[in-house]
């Protein structure tokens, strides 16, 4: 089982960075880490996915070339960099813990509680 706890979620305007944290507790080899995000009345979407070596990196298309995903394996934690924010991009950003290379939401085991991103106009 595997415990994940984001933070680093907050308010920042348009054209500002956040960079969120997600440390994971529990089994301490986890092949993939993900990043998704949902917002009030629609489906969770994938952000990106991060490989256990950190060279195997998927992005969705809006956010390639302003987030990057990355992970520190002795602190198993894992990271999102977020720069040049959008209001598009405001939602509840949820970690996730899987064991096959993936960007599916349902191939991904274990979640956590989601830490919310405001970006405003």
């Amino acid at each position: 089982q595997v415990r994940l706890v984001e933070s680093g979620g907050g308010l920042v305007q348009a054209g500002g960075s956040l960079r969120l944290s997600c440390v994971a507790s529990g089994r301490t080899f986890i092949r993939t880490m993900g990043w998704f995000r949902q917002a009030p009345g629609k489906e969770r979407e994938f952000v990106a996915t991060i490989g256990w070596s950190g060279s195997s990196t998927h992005y969705e298309d809006s956010v390639k070339g302003r987030f990057t995903i990355s992970r520190d394996n002795a602190k198993n934690t894992v990271y999102l960099q977020m720069n040049s924010l959008k209001p598009e991009d405001t939602s509840n950003y949820y970690c996730a813990a899987g064991w096959a290379t993936s960007i599916v939401a349902a191939d991904f085991g274990s979640w956590g509680q989601g830490t919310q991103v405001t970006v405003s106009a």
